[in-house]
């Protein structure tokens, strides 16, 4: 019998990285001499659905990663990840003297808002990036809220709209601006777009769409046609960046700094490493994956299961996905939610109101609960290697 360890090291305890270490241990858990390692800055899970539910002013459950693990043998490192050496195979973590040794590898660093894209983002905005961060500016609006003032929001996708519905709900005597390039909610189809604009619209939110921003300041937002917009406090969410670890350590990646991956989801450069999520470069017949909880859950679970496969000596199916919807907050009264295409292209189908308040939190809840029931039964999260994923 071959006593010869196999060593696994997860980086990253979001949802994919918490997913694929999940899996992972049910998968192989007879399989001989699987060691599985779990590496992240913080000991706390963070949601990173319901950040704007911090921002707003809303306590989320204080979700412990230990607890999570506990009864998987999953063995917990709490610390960044400050180098890799990819020839070597070890991780330097942070607080830790010797790096960590790997035979297998799974890159789920995540993505992080890009505040590098305005002069003064970085200085004076907010982001979603972080719950203490977060956390602070929720302090700063409930301040804010008794006096009154102006919160601008800048950046129109699915983030941006969710967080300036959640701010303007939970504090309506502020004024709340949302600045976007485009239309939002033009991914959607034209009745569920209309519906998310017309929700905005009762929430409060002036919306300002076809504007650039050019510079944030303490007090204020500078337009690309050289406005100035009153803002006490700032909110940015729009770009998305990735960490460079991948990219200095010599790994193939794209210009965003993607792990470039086959159709298996391991490196073209250094087939020992996985990588998932918004870290990963996927490639599918209708287009690039970007970066959702929806595409990233499927991603980690795909990886899970072709590890174990190839430890009992399997074969692996390429990794195939199709979108199925974009789920919008609206506060925590409204929502809507439009079915899609697995390319994203919208479907006539959609929901709005209680019923969309419904399935979106459903959706929202569901990577916790399923991190839970993986202990028990192995095939709890989506359909296994191979396959659309299309079960969330």
């Amino acid at each position: 019998m071959n006593t010869t360890a196999h060593r696994i090291v997860v980086l990253g305890a979001g949802y994919t990285g918490m997913m694929t270490a999940f899996r992972l241990a049910r998968r192989t858990r007879r399989t001989p001499g699987v060691r599985i390692t779990l590496v992240n800055p913080s000991p706390r899970f963070t949601e990173r659905l319901r950040m704007h539910q911090i921002a707003a002013g809303q306590e989320l459950a204080d979700v412990r990663i230990t607890e999570l693990l506990d009864g998987t043998g999953i063995e917990f490192v709490e610390g960044w990840a400050t180098a890799l050496d990819a020839e070597a195979r070890e991780v330097q973590v942070s607080g830790t003297e010797q790096p960590l040794a790997y035979d297998t590898l799974v890159y789920a660093l995540g993505s992080s808002t890009d505040t590098s894209l305005v002069p003064g983002a970085a200085e004076h905005a907010y982001t979603l990036n972080d719950p203490r961060t977060a956390r602070r500016m929720s302090q700063k609006l409930t301040r804010l809220a008794e006096r009154g003032g102006s919160v601008t929001v800048s950046g129109g996708g699915l983030t941006g709209v969710e967080a300036a519905a959640e701010i303007a709900e939970g504090h309506p005597g502020l004024n709340v601006t949302l600045l976007s390039r485009e239309v939002p909610g033009s991914m959607m189809g034209p009745k569920a777009q209309a519906y998310l604009l017309a929700a905005l619209g009762r929430l409060g939110v002036t919306v300002r769409s076809g504007v650039t921003v050019a510079k944030v300041l303490p007090a204020a937002v500078e337009l690309g046609d050289g406005e100035l917009l009153a803002s006490d406090v700032s909110l940015w969410t729009a770009g998305v960046r990735v960490p460079q670890l991948a990219a200095e350590s010599g790994i193939a990646v794209d210009a965003a700094g993607r792990i470039l991956v086959d159709g298996d989801l391991r490196s073209v450069s250094h087939p020992e490493i996985h990588a998932i999520g918004d870290a990963a470069r996927v490639e599918q017949a209708w287009g690039t994956l970007h970066g959702t909880c929806q595409s990233g859950i499927p991603t980690a679970a795909y990886t899970a299961d072709a590890i174990a496969r190839r430890l009992r000596g399997r074969t692996v199916k390429p990794f195939r996905f199709g979108y199925i919807h974009q789920p919008v907050s609206l506060g925590r009264r409204d929502a809507v939610i439009q079915f899609t295409r697995p390319d994203e292209t919208p479907r006539r189908m959609y929901l709005k109101g209680r019923s969309a308040v419904f399935y979106k939190e459903t959706v929202s809840a569901s990577p916790v609960q399923t991190y839970k029931l993986t202990k028990k039964l192995a095939g709890a999260a989506l359909w296994p290697q191979g396959g659309r994923a299309t079960k969330a």
